[in-house]
């Protein structure tokens, strides 16, 4: 199952264990199971401290397997084959089982260490899913840190009877103690925000605390990324505060037109971001959210845990997010048959109906690849003709089970209370409107930039963007923007990131002018 350069790779690694592994699987003669075999037969051959045992006691799922630490009850579980997005967690979760450390800040491993009470996650994840890892790995270090935290990861596609059961339409989803926990990626710092209800007071505290910054980034996307760079790369105090480092680039399935990068995928070059920003003395507070811009002397930036940071300019990066159509229904079946995400919800659809509303590059790929696992794919366009590449247009008129309408309006998308049933589309041409029964239902029109939070404040267009000039100067001295958040043309990758460069580069140009002016007025009350 493992080819031989994965399998020298993968040796490699487990050279790391320090402590014995051992491996329980349990099967059935379904073929998943005898592959799973296969696979955990190859990895128990390529080290002495891993041991493969079969269980034949009574288990809930079969094909699964537990990592486990012998004379411990440190652990975790596999419910299916964690190839594809997820053979990472598989390598991690052999690691840290086998005593190799757990890469997170000592504070958030002692804060999982002090839990208290047992909490049994789950969760769903495909292995088309690229969000889906980082909440599986989440789970599998918790539960390594504090054995009162057990996880098992389960895959959607090999469990359909399951993921029907409990109605889910949305990877990953993650359950705990058979209750609903949350949907979509998250780590250990997120998770432990939820559990710990009393961090966010002590955060807050800790945040208010700081000494103002020279620069402060709002944001932590391409843009926000290449201003955090550029300015810790001129000796100043540099802050990044984001909601989720990487921003809209995690949701990225490929990236194919970032210059020196022939291609990648959105978390790797979303975890090279960071990695990149760590390599200098910048002070990133991950998972933070902004709540109001208060200009003057210095700039506060106030926090929606209460806390307060202060910095003499400010970039603001804050980028954009998913647009919604809204119509009924959508925010109602959100994730109940209501996705954004193509690739990490598509494999819960496998030979079902299917609509895309969105007729752009987004949408006509995302036609494209659903095509391939459902049984139909409806595409429905606000125009008159589809706003996509020709390439991706003939790829689509190749497909038979992928229809295209277009001067079609969606009006309402229905359910029955638990899921989507079906969509309602107003044809635009003569005012009909027309019912299509379906499970599943992907927008793609485009993004809305993250704002909110300005209005009032700073100058924004009529679509909510941050005004700004050639500098990346906004109509409050100080405060700079780059990225999608603003009305700088063309929102892609390469754009946002030149922009976050000449935004920090401009803030620190910022920074001598004031302190001159500052050395002048001094200057001149001393001689007065």
């Amino acid at each position: 199952m493992l080819d031989t350069t994965l399998k020298t790779q993968l040796k490699s690694y487990l050279e790391k264990i320090t402590q014995p592994i051992e491996i329980v699987a349990w099967l059935d003669e379904s073929p998943k199971s005898h592959e799973l075999q296969g696979l955990l037969q190859e990895i128990s051959g390529l080290s002495d401290n891993i041991t493969l045992t079969e269980s034949r006691d009574a288990s809930d799922r079969r094909p699964a397997f537990s990592i486990n630490r012998p004379g411990t009850d440190v652990g975790v579980k596999f419910a299916g084959i964690p190839m594809g997005h997820e053979f990472t967690s598989l390598v991690l979760a052999l690691l840290q089982v086998g005593g190799h450390p757990v890469k997170l800040d000592e504070a958030v491993i002692e804060q999982v260490r002090n839990l208290e009470g047992d909490y049994q996650f789950e969760t769903y994840f495909s292995l088309s899913c690229q969000n889906c890892p980082d909440v599986v790995q989440a789970l599998n270090a918790m539960s390594v840190i504090n054995p009162r935290i057990r996880h098992v990861a389960i895959d959607g596609a090999l469990y359909q009877d399951e993921v029907e059961q409990r109605e889910i339409m949305s990877v990953p989803t993650v359950y705990l103690n058979g209750e609903i926990f949350g949907q979509g990626r998250s780590g250990v710092e997120e998770i432990l925000a939820k559990l710990d209800t009393s961090a966010s007071g002590r955060k807050a505290d800790e945040l208010s605390a700081k000494e103002p910054f020279d620069v402060l980034v709002v944001g932590g996307g391409p843009a926000g990324a290449a201003a955090a760079v550029y300015a810790a790369r001129k000796g100043i105090r540099t802050g990044v505060l984001a909601e989720r480092f990487g921003g809209q680039v995690l949701d990225t399935m490929a990236i194919e037109n970032f210059i020196s990068v022939k291609e990648t995928d959105g978390p790797k070059f979303a975890a090279a971001l960071e990695e990149h920003v760590r390599a200098y003395d910048v002070d990133i507070m991950n998972l933070q959210q902004a709540e109001e811009l208060v200009p003057g002397r210095l700039i506060e930036v106030r926090l929606a845990n209460g806390g307060t940071l202060k910095s003499r300019t400010v970039v603001l990066s804050t980028g954009a997010r998913w647009r919604k159509i809204n119509v009924p229904g959508e925010e109602r079946y959100r994730n109940n048959g209501v996705a954004y995400c193509p690739h990490c919800d598509g494999p819960l659809y496998k030979g079902k109906r299917v609509a895309v509303v969105g007729g752009g590059n987004s949408g006509a790929e995302a036609a494209i690849d659903l095509a391939g696992l459902v049984q139909h794919v409806t595409l429905i366009e606000y125009d008159h003709a589809l706003r996509a590449d020709e390439i991706l247009q003939r790829k689509l008129r190749s497909l038979g089970n992928v229809t295209v309408v277009t001067s079609a309006s969606t009006t309402e998308i229905l359910g029955d209370d638990k899921k989507v049933i079906g969509l309602v589309y107003k044809d635009r041409n003569t005012g009909a409107l027309r019912q299509i029964d379906l499970e599943g239902v992907f927008i793609q029109i485009g993004l809305v930039p993250n704002t909110e939070w300005l209005k009032g404040t700073i100058a924004l267009s009529r679509f909510g963007e941050i005004e700004v000039d050639a500098r990346g100067q906004t109509s409050i001295p100080g405060v700079f923007a780059a990225g999608d958040a603003t009305t700088v043309p063309h929102k892609q990758i390469v754009i946002a990131a030149g922009d976050g460069a000449k935004a920090a580069l401009s803030a620190f140009d910022y920074l001598i002018r004031d302190s001159v002016a500052d050395e002048v007025a001094v200057t001149e009350t001393a001689a007065a």
